[in-house]
This record gives structure tokens, C-alpha cells and sequence, in this order.
């Protein structure tokens, strides 16, 4: 496939965008910069020019041509990447990565600390998750660390949600789908492995500017539930869920589909981030963090 024929698919594929307005005006930005994309550039670089061009619209994050690394099978259809391909390359990743989690560890004063760099979706990761979250049984305060949290699953984040709240089914947050124009509603579930840790456990939420999308999510969530007391910086602002479509074995985009909507607020976090309740350097966030729950 030429670069030209990736550029023109890209542009076919952004009329499935959340907001239609905003999708016809990101494939015109697109269609005025064709000088930009010439044959010679390889797939790196043809991704990361086209992205520059769709977010220059509205500045969506998660408005992608995205370079992947791995060479992948193409779509088959309008709406996603193959799903068992997918989910085989997300088993894959995730088995490398200890299912998301970077560090489970016990600091003084009796803070669990888990610190999480993907949210997987439960049906891959739920294991590790679980044994994270079980490895906090006792503490007297945890920290759930999600400065290096690139997004992922929001039911995964119902999932850690659930370790903290009491079994009775809590309302955690909604996403719009445009297509189908219904919506899904989110909340946490009565059962969890291990057994919860309960409302009373206190809890700190690290952010920093890289945190992105389903990281921000469960920030938000807790956030607004006033179950958890976030430290560090604001985050990226990344709240449209996308589907992805691979184009080219290296190269698919990631379309925005839906938005999510707080059921409390009706609000979001896209473009402005989750503003913390202690605001401090990302690298003075731990230290704040147990600084605030030892008092």
C-alpha cells in the first residue's frame, strides 16, 4: 500500500469519529498537507506527520495514525483491528509486563504501593491485578501509582475500583458510543478475588503528566467519589475511547468512537486532564504521598 492510499483511508475512516463536525474538519486538515506525506517516508515518520495534522483540529490525543512496531494483520471490517489477532498481541504484552502492574511493595509506615503502567482488560490481566491488590491486605494506607499509566481498559478499572468501595455495586463513570448512540454504564462489581480492602482504607493516587486515558479514568473516578486523595500533576486529558484499525502491518488509527460522561457531572476530563488535590512535582509525588497518609 502507498503512502497516498494510507493517507486516503485515514480520511475515510475519520468519519467515524465521536464528533462529526470535528471529523470532517481533521480529514480536510489532512487532505491540505498531502505535500507533507511523500512516498519516501517510511511508516514512523508518515504516522507521526499524519497525527501531528489530526490533532491539530482539537488537540485529541487519541486521534492517531499509530506506528506499531510488531507488523500486524489488517481489519477486516469498518470498525476494529481483527479481534483475535488483537487480543493475541495484547496477551502477549501483557504477559511481559506482569499484567500491567510495574511494582508491588510494602513502604514505611505499613503503605502498600502498587504502581500500575497499564490497565488491561480484566480477561488478560485480572491474575495480576488481583495479586497486586491482594498483597495490600493489612496496610494501614495504599498508594496506587499511575504516573507511568498509558491508559488502558475502563473495565479494568472498575475492577481495581471495586477493591475499594463496599460490595453493594458502586456507579463509577459512563462512555457515550456514537454509532449505536447508547450508553454504557460502568460500576464495580460485588465480588473480587482476594477480598476487597474496603472504603476505609485510606488511599493516594499518583499523577503525573503522562498519565493518560483509562489511567485517568480511574483517577477521575476516585476523584469523584471522594474515595482517594490525588498528588502529583495534572493529567494528559484523554477521555474518548477509540477503536483501532490496522491499515498497514505497521500502521493503524486509532479513532476516537465514543466519549466518556461522569453520571454525576455529566463532564469529563478530555483536553483539561485530572487535576490533583495536592499538586506537586510528579517526582515528589511518592514522597508527598506518604508523607500525607502517615499523618
Amino acid at each position: 500500500m502507498s503512502n497516498a492510499e494510507i493517507v486516503d483511508r485515514t480520511i475515510e475512516l475519520l468519519d467515524q469519529y465521536v464528533f462529526p463536525d470535528v471529523g470532517r474538519q481533521a480529514a480536510e486538515a489532512v487532505r491540505a498537507a498531502r505535500g507533507r506525506y511523500g512516498e519516501g517516508l517510511a511508516p514512523a515518520e508518515l504516522a507521526e506527520r499524519v497525527t501531528e495534522d489530526l490533532q491539530s483540529i482539537n488537540g485529541d490525543k487519541h486521534l492517531r495514525l499509530q506506528f506499531t512496531a510488531e507488523a500486524l494483520p489488517l481489519s477486516t471490517g469498518e470498525k476494529a483491528t481483527d479481534d483475535a489477532a488483537e487480543h493475541e498481541a495484547e496477551a502477549r504484552e501483557a504477559a511481559r509486563s506482569a499484567g500491567g502492574v510495574l511494582k508491588v511493595e510494602r513502604l514505611e509506615g505499613n503503605l502498600a504501593y502498587v504502581g500500575i503502567e497499564l490497565l488491561w482488560p480484566p480477561e488478560i490481566a485480572a491474575p495480576a491485578m488481583a495479586a497486586a491488590m491482594t498483597l495490600a491486605h493489612g496496610a494501614d494506607g495504599l498508594i496506587i501509582d499511575l504516573r507511568r499509566c498509558r491508559g488502558g481498559s475502563p473495565y479494568m478499572v472498575a475492577f481495581v475500583c471495586s477493591y475499594l468501595f463496599v460490595p453493594e455495586p458502586v456507579h463509577l463513570n459512563d462512555i457515550y458510543f456514537r454509532a449505536s448512540d447508547e450508553t454504557r454504564q460502568f460500576w464495580t462489581q460485588s465480588y473480587v478475588p482476594g477480598g476487597r480492602l474496603g472504603p476505609d482504607l485510606p488511599v493516594a493516587v499518583l499523577t503525573s503528566a503522562f498519565t493518560f486515558s483509562g489511567g485517568e479514568d480511574l483517577a477521575w473516578s476516585l476523584r469523584e467519589l471522594g474515595r482517594a486523595t490525588l498528588i502529583g500533576e495534572p493529567t494528559r486529558g484523554g477521555a474518548h475511547p477509540v477503536d483501532r484499525i490496522q491499515i498497514h502491518p505497521h500502521l493503524r488509527v486509532t479513532i476516537p468512537v465514543a466519549r466518556s460522561v461522569s453520571p454525576r457531572t455529566g463532564g469529563n476530563w478530555e483536553g483539561t486532564g485530572v487535576t490533583p488535590h495536592i499538586a506537586v512535582p510528579a517526582d515528589q509525588a511518592l514522597a508527598r504521598a506518604v508523607e500525607h497518609l502517615l499523618a
